[in-house]
């Protein structure tokens, strides 16, 4: 089956840093991988390279058969690969409610040839504002839906950016540590609603993650990283006997 990410011998460097290093690595449609490594491996510089924050220095990236590594962000954010910051990127004179209104494309009301006839835009804007509630209740935020997002709790903010993320339609989700600074009993509920995603709109994940006691539980297959390349791709069982993923990352 073709997969639905392919990166082929991938490489960004800055000056002599080789942050990702002739890198290659496949994502089948459906899975829940983790991507983990030790700080400065290289696997934030990666997300960046895949969504066209950073153009690679060479190698290729393809999404459902299609190279993007050409693109430019909002064109890689239009075909489907979305992606949430480990520190929310949200707008903090919006409410919650309007941070989830922002991702959804089309927006006839953005143009502004119809944006002074509210005819033009009302009903979709209203259907918009429906599933954006409804999305926002399916991660325990209708109660502050209201509220500016800079009134919720860190937990929360965290689960706004999964909505913005879905209010995208994505097919490929890449999440850079969704559970840092959250409690522990939160951690476990961000990761069993990625699983509901992944089972029941068929999402894709890589998530970057270092609460490896968290991840294990979830993940079907690890990717590590060490000094810009992938030396382990499999189930996280494994990983933890792997020799060289136990010297470069876990210890002895």
């Amino acid at each position: 089956m073709e997969p639905i990410l392919r990166l082929d011998g991938v490489r960004k460097h800055f000056g002599g840093i080789r942050a990702v290093d002739e890198l290659s690595a496949q994502v089948q449609e459906g899975e829940l991988v983790g991507l983990i490594g030790p700080n400065g491996s290289g696997k934030t510089t990666l997300f960046h390279v895949i969504t066209g924050v950073h153009k690679p220095d060479a190698g290729a990236i393809e999404f459902r058969g299609e190279r993007i590594d050409g693109l430019e962000p909002h064109e890689i954010f239009a075909r489907g690969v979305v992606r949430c910051f480990q520190n929310p990127r949200l707008f903090g004179g919006l409410t919650v409610l309007e941070n989830a209104l922002v991702p959804p494309r089309g927006q006839v009301g953005e143009n502004p040839l119809h944006a002074p006839f509210p005819r033009r835009w009302a009903d979709q804007e209203l259907q918009l504002a429906a599933k954006a509630l409804q999305t926002l209740a399916a991660q325990q935020l209708a109660g502050v839906a209201g509220h500016w997002s800079t009134e919720i709790s860190g937990g929360q903010m965290k689960l706004l950016e999964v909505t913005r993320a879905l209010m995208g339609e994505p097919r490929l989700l890449l999440l850079d540590e969704p559970t840092a600074g959250v409690a522990p009993k939160l951690a476990g509920e961000i990761f069993e609603g990625i699983v509901r995603l992944q089972k029941d709109l068929g999402l894709t994940f890589v998530v970057i993650e270092h609460r490896l006691e968290v991840l294990f539980d979830y993940v079907e297959r690890v990717l590590v990283m060490h000094q810009g390349r992938i030396i382990y791709s499999g189930h996280p069982d494994d990983a933890v006997k792997d020799a060289n993923v136990v010297d470069a990352y876990l210890g002895a």
